[in-house]
Parts: structure tokens; sequence; C-alpha cells
């Protein structure tokens, strides 16, 4: 990799996160911190601020405007092929947001790259397996998007939800993490009505919303060893 592609990778992390230590980026482009440093320094004299900040790292300064962001054709590919999953296991809140994006991305291709890119988007197609077919994937909800905010924002949720048996209840939960399994998203949450985590299946969300009150639990479960106790065969 050249200074100059180094450089916009270098670009790209730092706006992707909040901040960046030194020994990430210089892990991440196999490169020496001291030209961590260098890189760094050569991005400030072009105009890019860049800070740093003791213990967390460096961070681009808020407010500051980045040129639009360009795609290669096969990263506007990529982002196409992702598309038929979202369409058939996403809900509408994502399916927006989605389609937002990557109108966003075939904006910047080139006209020739547009073609070819729609063209793609018709030809892919998701098959489900005979034996899955009889289980139920209906996504006719969108509740998606607000549970992720949740999740990210660690604030408290009330949800109006419907269990096996058709029984209604009002839930107020701590939503730790979203798992896709037996073709259904599953929400993962502290409630604190039954004080003990609890699994929600999405689809049987009637309505939910963020309350914006941060988590009174610290000390949450790792979505990684709930999924261990999942009755689940990965």
């Amino acid at each position: 990799m050249n200074r100059i592609d180094r450089l916009m990778g270098i670009l790209t992390v730092l706006q992707s996160k909040k901040f960046v230590p030194a020994e990430k980026i210089a892990a991440k482009f196999s490169i020496s911190i001291r030209t961590v440093y260098r890189d760094v320094k050569a991005l400030t004299e072009i105009g890019v601020p860049v800070s740093f900040e003791n213990g967390r790292g460096y961070f681009i300064v808020q407010g500051y405007f980045l040129p639009p962001v360009s795609f290669t054709n096969e990263e506007a590919n990529a982002l196409i092929l992702m598309s038929a999953v979202v369409q058939r296991f996403s809900d509408g809140s994502i399916k927006k947001h989605y389609e937002s994006a990557l109108n966003k991305v075939t904006a910047v291709l080139r006209s020739n790259e547009k073609d070819r890119a729609e063209q793609l988007q018709d030809q892919i197609k998701i098959f489900i397996p005979e034996q899955y077919r009889g289980i139920s994937t209906d996504n006719n909800y969108e509740y998606l998007s607000t549970l992720q905010n949740a999740i990210s924002g660690q604030t408290i949720l009330e949800l109006n939800y419907q269990n096996n048996n058709d029984e209604i209840s009002k839930r107020e939960v701590e939503a730790v993490g979203l798992i896709f399994y037996a073709y259904n998203w599953h929400l993962i949450a502290w409630c604190h009505m039954r004080n003990d985590y609890r699994d929600f299946r999405v689809s049987r969300i009637l309505k939910v919303r963020n309350t914006g009150t941060p988590f009174r639990k610290k000390d949450h479960i790792n979505v990684n060893d709930y999924m261990k106790a999942l009755p689940v065969n990965y």
C-alpha cells in the first residue's frame, strides 16, 4: 500500500470511530508507531483537524466536514449483495435506512457503474431451503432501528409484548443485544418485571417506546455469553 492510500485509509478509520489508539492504526496498516505519528502529522498539514486524548487516542475534531466518500465498484457490489439479505430478514425501519444509504452509494458511481449496479440488484435472489419454509419469517414491523438505538445508547425501552400463549404484557427492559436465529430476530434484554434476562421475539412486540432513561443495571451479560445458553446448534 502506498502512502497516499494509507493516509486515506487512516482517515476512513478515524471517521468510523470516536477514538482510535495509535497502536490500533499501526496494527491495521502494519506500520510502526513512529510512522503513525508521521502520517497523522501529514493529515493535519493538509487541513484535517486530528487531535489526541491521553488514554483514548486520536480523533477528528467535532464539526469538521470531510469530503464525500467515494466507493469502488466492488464495494458498491458488496452493499448491493447485502440488500437482498436486508429485504428478506430485516424490518421496515432497517429497509428504509438501508435503501437511503444505498441510494447515496449509487449516487456517487459513474454512469456505466450505475447501470451495472442496477442490473446486478435484479439478479440477486435468496433461496430458502424447503425444510425451513415452514418457519415464520414475518417482519411486518418497524422496530429494529429503535431497538438498535436503545442498545447503543443504553436506554430503557417500554414494550407491549405478546407471548406464545397470546398473553399481552407491558415490560420495561434494558436491551443488550439482537440475535437472529430460527429465522427470526430476537431481542435479548434485562426485564425489570421478571428481574432476569428474557428473549423477546421481535415479531411478537406489539409496541415499543424508547424512554431515553439510562440503564439502571450496570453489569449486563455479554451477548456472546448469552448465546452459549441458547437452545440452537449454530
